[in-house]
């Protein structure tokens, strides 16, 4: 029998969890308080925003990319373009008019510098008779030019090669405050159903992703899976796939809370650069970085829904390449929220190792490049794994070390390649391009255009408008070739 006095202690106890739950939720309203005014106060010591950054293009809706199909969405584009290009000739000043503004028509950082402008949606048609079709899909505040080296491989090998441009991109940064992933997914839907309709039941169909491209490529599949409807792809390619990003990104959308008063319009903006890429924006919005981590987090629930109905033996074999370090995906995530998930249908895994020679690796992150060092002692994979590296710490010579599913041994397979003594990693953004890419290689392709892959400046830091690393981030692949042999053989172009 309980005494009078245990209901006041249970009421004072509750009431003094209470009141502790009071000041948690206060002194959390007061820190984001806090750092929505730091924000903001952020926002005003920054460059002011440009043309580019305000001028944001109206694009077709989800369901109208659906409905309208490659043609219809490839002539919108085009009625978009000159839009974007008027509205931007008369909003630029002077100042902006010079010639590594990728905006202004006849420079050096201008799109037709390179004699297109693969900014575009395009497509790639064989000689002869079609052999299959592949869809491409670039990356991130990227273009179809990410794209343009590979869709040239498939071509040459008989594919029709469909490049779309996805919303938002190609134009000006401001495309990314109003363009997201529903009009991206939508313009995946849209670029396979053509595919689709091109092969006629008769031809295989590709799909191959890149970055953003490549968790977008994979939600493709998986989500069609999931709805129980048969795989419209029989083989995909990822490269540097965006499976996982920071888990800040979840949160990124604070940062733009002062962009709600004009003052603070910057503030709806992560990076404010020039923009002297003619395929690529410089300059990074809030909404960008949320948005692709929504998609990432949309890839993970689909995955789990394939497990869950027991239907990952339907997804189609995938071969990914991935750079052991990179700065802008969780490159492990690759491993273990992808490729453990897969059954055994011939996927493989390619990672690119670090330069380990003896005077590199004492300069390396432990932290960054441990990760991958023991995964080839895993024999109970039901993927194959390659890791791409120097044959020793004293031999720069680059072999191809491979497990096969459940085998008991390690096959080392030499490249012909050499790890290059001043290159200590690939990048993100180095594994689509070759050495003599236009923009991003490092073999000088014209007097005239601007190539960004041979840039090595020098100076005082804390002088450059931009971030030093971003210049000497590697922007080609020494190992591209090995990369298109592997994709050829794995994708049957032979």
């Amino acid at each position: 029998m309980g005494t009078p006095g245990h209901p006041s202690l249970l009421r004072r106890a509750i009431g003094g969890i209470g009141g502790v739950a009071r000041k948690l939720a206060t002194l959390a309203i007061l820190l984001l308080l806090a750092i929505v005014g730091l924000r903001a106060w952020q926002s005003t010591q920054g460059p002011p925003l440009r043309p580019w950054h305000t001028l944001a293009p109206v694009e077709l809706d989800a369901d109208a990319i659906r409905r309208g199909g490659w043609a219809k969405y490839v002539a919108a584009e085009s009625r978009m373009f000159e839009q974007v290009h008027d509205g931007l000739q008369r909003k630029m000043n002077p100042s902006d008019r010079t010639p590594l503004n990728r905006y202004l028509d006849g420079g050096r950082a201008s799109p037709l510098a390179y004699g297109r402008d693969w900014n575009r949606s395009f497509e790639l048609a064989p000689a002869g008779a079609p052999r299959g079709v592949v869809v491409l899909l670039h990356g991130l505040t990227d273009s179809p030019y990410s794209m343009r080296s590979l869709a040239m491989v498939y071509r040459d090998h008989g594919f029709i090669a469909l490049v779309p441009r996805l919303p938002g991109h190609g134009t000006v940064p401001a495309g990314l405050t109003r363009e997201g992933r529903v009009e991206w997914e939508a313009a995946v839907d849209m670029a396979m159903a053509e595919a689709t309709r091109r092969a006629g039941g008769r031809l295989p169909v590709h799909l191959v992703g890149y970055s953003n491209g490549g968790a977008l490529a994979t939600l493709h599949v998986m989500r069609r899976i999931a709805r129980g409807e048969p795989s419209d792809v029989q083989r995909v390619v990822l490269l540097s796939p965006m499976i996982e990003v920071n888990a800040a990104a979840r949160f990124a959308g604070i940062a733009a809370w002062p962009a709600l008063l004009g003052r603070y319009a910057r503030a709806a903006w992560l990076d404010l650069l020039p923009e002297f890429n003619a395929f690529k924006y410089n300059s990074f919005p809030v909404r960008a970085a949320r948005e692709s981590f929504l998609v990432t987090s949309e890839l993970r629930t689909a995955i789990a829904d394939v497990a869950a109905h027991g239907a990952m033996g339907k997804v189609p074999p995938i071969l990914a390449f991935q750079s052991v370090v990179d700065d802008t995906v969780t490159a492990s995530a690759v491993m273990t929220q992808l490729f453990d998930a897969l059954p055994a249908n011939g996927s493989e895994l390619v990672l690119f190792d670090v330069n380990r020679s003896r005077a590199m690796e004492p300069i390396l992150r432990e932290s960054a490049t441990a990760w991958s060092r023991d995964a080839l002692a895993v024999s109970t994979r039901r993927y194959a794994l390659t890791v791409l590296g120097a044959a020793s710490e004293d031999d720069p010579t680059v072999v191809a070390r491979s497990r096969a599913p459940g085998a008991t041994e390690v096959q080392v397979q030499p490249t012909g390649l050499r790890y290059p003594p001043d290159i200590y990693s690939l990048s993100h953004i180095a594994v689509p391009f070759p050495a003599d890419d236009p923009l991003y290689g490092n073999q000088r392709a014209s007097r005239w255009a601007l190539q960004l892959g041979t840039i090595a400046v020098r100076g005082e830091r804390n002088t450059l408008a931009v971030s030093q690393d971003s210049l000497n981030r590697l922007s080609w692949n020494p190992f591209h070739a090995y990369m298109v042999e592997r994709i050829e053989v794995f994708s049957d172009l032979r």
